[in-house]
């Protein structure tokens, strides 16, 4: 099994409508020509080689804790994962197969939709927290005088993407404490370098997930503003596994294995907390100490539809997208 994690390099600045014309890759290794790779595996014991796009934060470990586990390897699945900014940068990559599946947030895969690539949406992943302290929220100084969202108008928030889930939910945040969300500046910029900009001045607040949230919120110079999920959509899906509808088609066995392998992980680490907290220092290089205390998402195999197609409505509300997305052909309907 294969557990390093490579880095794809240059995505983001690749033009998603530019590579939805490009040739698919081989998508799993010497199994192409059949088109059956999990149904070839399973009849020679062999395995069927898969890279999986994921973002370098906390609850990306529900797929590693998979692997480790030898649940993708009992599915026939040998995974390798690689490591991306944003969920927007992978769908270049599903699409044309060089990643064969993305884990990222599900409105990263309604824009690429909307833009014209057949993307489907494979399996629930993480959700945020309806109640009490959620795994996302704005951040600023104390000294900036931004205490609630309408605060925000003039300002500017960075976040990791722009036209997904933290300037959406932000935006909504705003409107309904009476906020123009237009009056809101977005900078893009990569969780890992938000808080020495904030504390340098060069954004007036940031959106981070765990772990950055809490190592924000640890110096009493920063401020909680909100938390934009349980303000727009209590308890919406942070992330999904996604595919391009070409791969699904052309590997209908493969992606069963893999919905099937990451719902029995998510299931299994949501249950198994501290085997997942033991895993965090080696994943994504978090002290010993961090992990044990890190507030973290709900990890869980089921869409939660309502919650997107209510995300994709807010897209058409901000202009994210032209119109609701067709949610008949959104998700992959396995077994």
């Amino acid at each position: 099994m294969k557990k390093n994690i490579a880095s794809i390099t240059g995505l983001a600045a690749v033009s998603i409508l530019a590579l939805s014309a490009c040739g698919s890759g081989s998508p799993a290794g010497d199994e192409e020509e059949d088109g059956n790779g999990a149904e070839t595996a399973s009849e020679n014991g062999e395995m069927t080689e898969i890279t999986v796009g994921v973002l370098p934060i906390a609850p990306s470990v529900g797929i590693y804790y998979g692997i480790e586990n030898g649940i993708f390897e009992e599915h026939g699945l040998d995974v390798e994962l690689s490591d991306s900014n944003a969920g927007a940068a992978m769908l270049p990559a599903v699409s044309n197969q060089q990643l064969q599946f993305g884990v990222g947030n599900p409105n990263s895969v309604l824009n690429a939709n909307s833009r014209g690539l057949d993307m489907k949406i494979v399996t629930g992943y993480s959700n945020s927290l309806a109640e009490g302290d959620d795994i996302a929220g704005v951040v600023t100084t104390v000294e900036s005088g931004i205490e609630d969202w309408d605060d925000l108008e003039g300002n500017t928030v960075s976040v990791n993407a722009l036209q997904t889930q933290g300037d959406l939910t932000i935006m909504e945040s705003v409107e309904k404490a009476g906020g123009d969300p237009s009056a809101v500046e977005f900078s893009e910029m990569p969780f890992p370098d938000m808080q020495a900009q904030l504390e340098q001045g060069n954004t007036d607040a940031i959106w981070v997930p765990e772990p950055f949230l809490s190592n924000a919120l640890a110096d009493d110079a920063h401020q909680l503003v909100g938390y934009s999920f349980q303000d727009s959509i209590p308890g919406m899906p942070t992330m999904v596994s996604f595919s391009s509808g070409e791969y699904i088609e052309e590997n209908p066995e493969v992606a069963q294995a893999f919905s099937d392998a990451m719902t029995e992980s998510l299931q299994a680490a949501e249950a198994d907390e501290e085997g997942v907290r033991a895993l965090l220092p080696e994943f994504i290089d978090l002290p010993e100490e961090a992990a044990e205390n890190l507030r973290t998402e709900e990890l869980d195999g089921e869409i939660r539809r309502e919650q997107i197609e209510e995300a994709g409505a807010l897209m058409v509300k901000f202009d994210f997208i032209g119109e609701e997305p067709d949610t008949s052909t959104l998700y992959f309907e396995g077994e």
